[in-house]
């Protein structure tokens, strides 16, 4: 065992993360690898995107995690109208005592749902940049604090490009991970179609965790170490991504301090206090896919998602793993 967690706290983590997981797979059928790397990113402090098709459950996971952790869920429908103020709120002019008033948007909360992300203009989905680095919002020079903890859960359809703004690289490289749900197997399908009850609201869970508990896993995973033939076996995956020739660009530095924060956390999720380079290697795909893009156009977001994937276990696999 390391000098930076106790074991006490690793048994502690692990009862937590075991009662999360558990309650979440209620409602989630069939993706427990969904789940893991949900709870990876949460405690890594990190913010998430959801490409797939609709109906897949990509809302009532979000729902699920935040009612399994008694916090503040909000939803927030992105559409072509939707102005930053919607957002982050706005400061209106109180006449009974003569001064602006911030009025707090629905991005104050602790779990943030950004439905359709893409649907809005740039210069909305812009108002979530600080909010989403900082975890704040800044109006009239006045820094406002949103919840804490504070995951972004954002979602957009690959497929769909009608009425659509593509994320620039500035917001999808504030995204620590992106996943996917993919369908149900039919067993799962089955399940859900004998016990399905209307839409997520619908859902009832009870908080299996505190916000104490989870912000205590956030610190925790920040001590988890990192040997240095690990960090050396991230920066080598790094620098592999800047000089390969099917990428357009390569991965910032944003990104590998991303790799390295998810493998603490997944590390933890596995009830170790140290990273293996496993961890690593299993985390590449979420953490740099949406990092990253092919320097010849594919042609859709589905085939450049999967050319993408292709390259980086072709790069992974090419790098030998510390012993």
């Amino acid at each position: 065992m390391s000098d930076f967690v106790h074991p006490g706290q690793l048994t502690e983590a692990r009862q937590a993360l075991d009662r999360l997981r558990a309650n979440m797979r209620l409602t989630i059928r069939g993706k427990d690898d969904v789940i893991d790397q949900v709870m990876i990113c949460l405690v890594a402090g990190g913010h998430l995107l959801i490409e797939d098709l609709p109906g897949v459950g990509k809302t009532t996971l979000a729902y699920s995690l935040a009612r399994s952790m008694d916090c503040v869920f909000t939803r927030i429908q992105f559409t072509s109208d939707l102005l930053p103020g919607d957002v982050t709120g706005v400061a209106i002019y109180d006449e009974t005592v003569k001064e602006f008033i911030f009025k707090k948007g629905p991005v104050f909360a602790n779990v943030v749902l950004a439905d359709e992300i893409n649907r809005a203009t740039p210069k909305t989905q812009s108002a979530l940049l600080e909010v989403m680095d900082r975890a704040r919002v800044t109006v009239d020079g006045e820094a406002h604090p949103v919840g804490s903890p504070f995951m972004v859960f954002a979602t957009q359809n690959p497929v769909d490009y009608e009425g659509t703004f593509p994320l620039p690289e500035s917001q999808m490289d504030r995204f620590l991970m992106r996943l996917r749900m993919g369908y149900p197997e039919p067993e799962d399908e089955r399940e859900i179609l004998r016990h399905a009850r209307g839409g997520y609201d619908a859902i009832v869970l009870n908080p299996v965790v505190t916000r104490t508990e989870i912000l205590a896993l956030q610190a925790l995973a920040h001590q988890v170490f990192v040997e240095d033939s690990v960090l050396e076996f991230i920066l080598r995956i790094v620098a592999a991504t800047r000089t390969e020739a099917e990428f357009r660009t390569g991965v910032s530095v944003r990104g590998g301090v991303a790799l390295r924060t998810a493998a603490q956390a997944r590390a933890l999720l596995h009830q170790r206090d140290f990273v293996l380079p496993e961890d690593v290697a299993e985390l590449v795909g979420p953490v740099f896919t949406h990092r990253l893009a092919m320097a010849r156009q594919t042609s859709d977001a589905l085939e450049e998602r999967r050319a993408v994937t292709a390259a980086l276990k072709r790069i992974v696999g090419s790098i030998p793993p510390p012993r």
